[in-house]
């Protein structure tokens, strides 16, 4: 008899009867757990086309890349016509409407953000600031909002706190202190993260959400697939935009409560990287997105080796649970063991610690909500086999699927409209001009001034020049003239005196 599950459920696998999930339950977030190997990402393949198909969009990181098998239509080989059979389920080959993206935009289309859409705190976690930087930060985002500066790519950030860093005077007295070590050892670190490929990331055309939730002419939801096996190489870039995409939903969907089927449903592979290392501001900022997302209608599904990668905070939101295989080998992996366990509603039938150790591959133990909201009894659960291809898809079919994308053209080419960098830099030519400009007026005022000084000189020459004046030079004539007169008066001088003083010597004789 084949399985019976109702209008408003999806088909996980078969336990003591149809595993299924309520899809008005869905937004109550999930959790797909399990050591390498088990089967996650076949779990996480077959969840996606089955939300897909019930007309639910559906965003997952495809981090080792056989994800994208998804996008083709499965052949089925012999142990999944088994399994199929097993289940009494007609496994016909099938696949839903994929979109490909890729922050790198190599294997899909780009998806970009701008600096101000990130915002300081996340900016912050994402390029591992300690508080005195992302306080700096903080100052430069609110001088660019003041000043009217559009921080879009990191060349906007770099000429922001170029700025900063210029009037820091001014500027430390009105927000706070301002160093030059401070600013550069910020650029020194978006230096790193854009020898990472992260400028690719920042700018415009920005991922237009509404682009992630669509559906095709038959009413399937779009499973799109964002390429992270380049990315996960860099894991603070990872899971920032994955938080930064969580974040962006919550701001811009409207509430819903909880509606008949989930507006997206979102796929966090590698969860634990968004909680190493998280500072506690974040990991508030994070519970808060998880607890109140669910009202705007998106489920948040975190696929990880283990749930005690994911704080108790936010392990207690998740409702549905599929936990495959773990292997307990340390004290830590008993611990984790023991976690998962006690995180299931008892099933008398079984002992769930001894159970998740010997799960075999595409076994998984599995509690849902029921219609109340309230955990299930856990089931251990054959996973139902997929309708589209186990492994990845080639180049060749990737790029023809991508043509033919519903949003082919539309990310594919950058644009780049005047912002901070183009507007500080206008700003600088501007005054650079300007000090020109005063430069060549004060050199051309100390060339006039020098030139009036040479021209008083030449006048006061031509002046003295056009006077007569008298000569001390004496012609011959005067000059003989003046000896005959000098010797008369010599000789009368003379005789005068002989006379007087001849005639005194005579008388006295």
């Amino acid at each position: 008899m084949p399985l019976s599950i109702g209008e408003n459920e999806i088909l996980v696998g078969l336990g003591e009867g149809p595993v299924t999930q309520r899809l008005d339950r869905s937004n109550r977030h999930g959790v797909v757990a399990g050591a390498t190997g088990t089967g996650k990402t076949v779990t996480l393949q077959v969840m996606a086309q089955a939300f897909s198909d019930a007309g639910v969009p559906v965003f997952a990181a495809d981090v080792k890349g056989d994800l994208s098998g998804v996008a083709m239509p499965g052949t089925p080989n012999e142990k999944m016509m088994a399994r199929a059979e097993a289940m009494e389920l007609a496994l016909s080959p099938a696949a839903p409407p994929v979109m490909f993206w890729d922050l790198f935009g190599l294997k899909g289309h780009p998806i970009r953000t701008t600096i101000s859409e990130m915002g300081p705190l996340l900016l912050s976690r994402l390029l591992e600031l300690n508080d005195v930087q992302e306080g700096v930060l903080n100052i430069v985002f609110h001088v660019a909002d003041q000043d009217g500066l559009l921080l879009l790519d990191l060349k906007d950030l770099q000429a922001a706190l170029k700025y900063v860093a210029d009037h820091a005077d001014e500027i430390g007295t009105q927000y706070g202190n301002v160093s030059a070590a401070t600013v550069g050892a910020i650029q020194r670190k978006l230096l790193t993260l854009q020898t990472q490929g992260a400028e690719h990331f920042f700018g415009e055309p920005a991922l237009n959400l509404s682009d992630l939730m669509r559906t095709d002419a038959a009413g399937r939801g779009y499973v799109n697939l964002l390429a992270a096996d380049r990315l996960i190489q860099s894991p603070k870039l990872y899971s920032t935009f994955l938080l930064w995409l969580l974040s962006e939903l919550f701001e811009v969907l409207p509430e819903v409560g909880d509606p008949e089927k989930p507006k997206l449903v979102f796929f966090f592979d590698e969860a634990h990287l968004l909680f190493n290392d998280a500072p506690k501001p974040l990991l508030e900022k994070i519970e808060q997105v998880v607890r109140l997302i669910r009202s705007k209608g998106v489920g948040v599904y975190f696929v990880t080796q283990n749930p005690a990668d994911i704080p108790d905070a936010v392990l207690g939101q998740l409702g549905a649970r599929v936990q495959h295989a773990l292997r307990a080998y340390t004290p830590a992996d008993q611990k984790g063991l023991k976690a998962a366990a006690q995180s299931f509603r008892i099933n008398p039938n079984f002992d769930t610690a001894e159970t998740i150790q010997a799960l075999g591959v595409g076994e998984a133990l599995v509690s849902t909500l029921d219609e109340r909201g309230a955990p299930k009894v856990v089931q251990k659960t054959l996973i139902r086999p997929p309708a589209s291809r186990l492994g990845p898809i080639t180049p060749e079919e990737r790029a023809a699927l991508q043509a033919k994308s519903p949003v082919a053209g539309v990310y594919d080419q950058t644009r780049d409209r005047d912002s901070a960098y183009e507007i500080l830099q206008g700003r600088a030519q501007q005054a650079q001009h300007q000090a020109d400009a005063a430069r060549e007026e004060a050199e051309e005022d100390k060339r006039e001034a020098a030139e009036a000084k040479i021209r008083e000189r030449e006048d006061a020459r031509e002046v003295r020049a056009s006077r007569p004046r008298a000569s001390n030079r004496q012609s011959v004539a005067e000059a003989f003239a003046v000896t005959l007169v000098r010797t008369v008066a010599s000789q009368a001088g003379r005789e005068l005196m002989r006379g007087l003083l001849g005639g005194l010597t005579r008388r006295r004789r």
